[in-house]
């Protein structure tokens, strides 16, 4: 709430999960492993619905910047189905104003992802796994400076026709991440990252008032900025989903690399 600069907690308000079984550990708590489909906490800025707004209902409510849980991977208003959601957890910033399925969010609905970090894996270029293809490390990659991590996303509302409008649970409320090209020392892992956005561009990218094509454009242009980060290579377990523990974030052993890239020198670690 303090570091994001966020008004209203409204992280007890209910959405539709896409989850066949109930999310572990539940929405909102900490969780180290945060895959697609599952809802993450994610700031946007929106006037307040009417029985939120209480006195202010009936007059033009001023937007608030929120706290809410939304459903990872982004769920277009026209689709027929939610499950079109498990294709659209990234959009490439470079298209993302050019693509139906994102345009009229990144115009209207964007919003921030606040992060610890992000995991990437890298194939390795000597060493391979017991089915003869490159050995996969996962890395976990953080701001260097400490600062708090806020991912540019967009966010959408879905509703089951086949359900009551009223009903909060006939809404799937969706994000997906914006991606850019890796800088360098990253592009050694991926070739993609998340588009972290700095502190001083959150308002603007947050204002619902910003709605040209042009200006969007602009604030996505100007939002990569290299040298923010530092990686590490991290334990297998990341590997599967049901490893949700902070100790995920800590570093591989030395010993445990093998043809891995050093991020930082290009050295290969464990040949």
């Amino acid at each position: 709430m303090e570091a994001y600069e966020v008004v209203l907690d409204a992280t007890a308000d209910r959405s539709r999960s896409l989850l066949k079984n109930p999310q572990q550990p539940p929405p909102g708590r900490p969780d180290h492993n945060v895959a697609p489909t599952k809802q993450a906490p994610v700031v946007l800025t929106r006037p307040l619905r009417e029985a939120e707004a209480g006195e202010e209902a009936g007059a033009e409510a001023e937007p608030v910047r929120q706290l809410r849980l939304l459903t990872w991977g982004l769920v277009p208003s026209w689709a027929k189905d939610p499950s079109v959601g498990n294709r659209m957890a990234n959009a490439r910033s470079e298209t993302v104003l050019d693509k139906p399925a994102f345009a009229r969010a990144a115009t209207r609905r964007r919003c921030l992802v606040p992060v610890t970090g992000w995991y990437e894996w890298q194939a390795s270029p000597v060493a391979v796994d017991a089915r003869g293809r490159p050995r996969k490390q996962p890395f976990f990659i953080t701001r260097a400076d400490g600062a708090p991590l806020a991912l540019a996303g967009l966010y959408e509302f879905w509703r089951d026709p086949s359900s009551p409008a009223e009903d909060p649970l006939s809404w799937v409320v969706s994000f997906t991440i914006l991606t850019t090209a890796a800088e360098p020392g990253l592009d050694r892992i991926h070739d993609r990252q998340p588009l972290a956005l700095e502190p001083c561009a959150w308002a603007d990218w947050l204002d619902p008032g910003t709605t040209a094509v042009a200006d969007v454009r602009t604030m996505i242009e100007e939002a990569a900025v290299p040298g923010r980060f530092r990686a590490w290579a991290v334990g297998t377990d990341v590997n599967s989903s049901r490893s949700t523990g902070e100790h995920l974030l800590d570093p591989a052993p030395r010993s445990e690399l093998v043809g891995v890239v050093d991020p930082d020198t290009g050295e290969v670690i464990g040949v």
